[in-house]
């Protein structure tokens, strides 16, 4: 599991976190969703995490983090 919080007001499309492997990872939570009064930025299920080495991990991703929100991603199995 992957907790990415994003404390500024601005949305942040594109931005990429190291992983600790490839692989599929699930949109589990995001507090931006429509479900909790938000304006349902996300990444509206699926994302691919590539063996491209960043923050010190092997594999990443670039994902979308709604402002004053976080999200929290699952590698599927």
């Amino acid at each position: 599991v992957a907790v990415i919080l994003n404390f500024t007001p601005v949305p942040r499309r594109g931005y990429r976190i190291g992983l600790p492997q490839a692989g599929e990872y699930q949109e589990l939570f995001n507090s931006d969703s429509r479900h909790y009064g938000g304006s349902d930025l996300g990444n509206g299920g699926t994302l691919t995490a590539a063996v491209e080495p960043w923050m010190g991990r092997p594999a990443s991703l670039e994902l979308t983090l709604p402002p004053l929100g976080g999200v929290v991603l699952g590698l599927r199995r």
